[in-house]
């Protein structure tokens, strides 16, 4: 990892996290465009033809991830970002338009939450846990954010969101109270994410040591509690 001096020469443009959201719809490049970067129709690439468009985004977004969660998002720089990503600055504009943009696309997460009201009651605790080992197993992005969450408030507003946004609907569908569902989450969150920070970016060993099926036994009843008990 290069030095994470913040750089006092950032000649791009940044712009607030909040407007990340509005960045993106404007700033990113449409993948389906033609890119400058792809061989024309019928043409083969030559030994000094930069790496295809989907490699170099790949390569800014593990890049910005990284750097968010060393620096957090005020120090990080998209020179700096570049330079981890081996690439020209000019790249990360082209494609993420300004330092909001990419971050909005770095943070971009899809839990994909199952729909409790296809189980029986008494398993939602266990889906909903199990759902969540897997995708953390399996889901780089989350973890990276995890990291971001817990090094700058950006990072945080934007793990806030992914659960407001997409796991609190889920819950109300199932719990006894409907109107408790965003408290509900949060509790939920707090068993959740609690065991992600320290069996994926913390690894502290006991957490780590735990199989699948033995996180699971552990945080479903918990979670089952919180999502269906009338009262605490």
């Amino acid at each position: 990892m290069v030095e994470h001096a913040p750089s006092t020469t950032e000649a791009v443009p940044d712009t607030a996290p909040a407007a990340a959201s509005a960045a993106m719809s404007d700033a990113v490049a449409d993948p389906a465009a033609p890119d400058a970067e792809d061989p024309a129709p019928g043409e083969a690439a030559g030994p000094a033809r930069p790496r295809r468009s989907a490699t170099t985004r790949a390569a800014i977004l593990a890049a910005a991830r990284d750097r968010f969660a060393a620096d957090g998002y005020e120090r990080a720089t998209i020179r700096a970002i570049a330079r981890d990503a081996d690439i020209d600055p000019s790249m990360v504009m082209r494609y993420y338009g300004n330092k909001a943009g990419l971050f909005a696309a770095a943070s971009e997460i899809e839990v994909h939450a199952p729909d409790l009201t296809h189980f029986p009651r008494e398993e939602a605790g266990a889906r909903l846990v199990r759902h969540f080992v897997e995708r953390w197993e399996c889901d780089e992005t989350l973890t990276a954010m995890m990291r971001v969450g817990v090094t700058n408030e950006a990072g945080a507003e934007r793990m806030r969101g992914v659960f407001a946004e997409q796991i609190k609907p889920v819950l109300a569908a199932v719990c006894p109270v409907p109107e408790e569902a965003p408290t509900r989450a949060a509790l939920i969150a707090s068993q959740i994410l609690g065991m992600a920070l320290c069996r994926y970016v913390l690894r502290l060993p006991p957490a780590v040591g735990l199989s699948h099926d033995e996180v699971i036994a552990w945080l479903a009843p918990t979670v089952q509690r919180y999502l269906t008990a009338e009262h605490p």
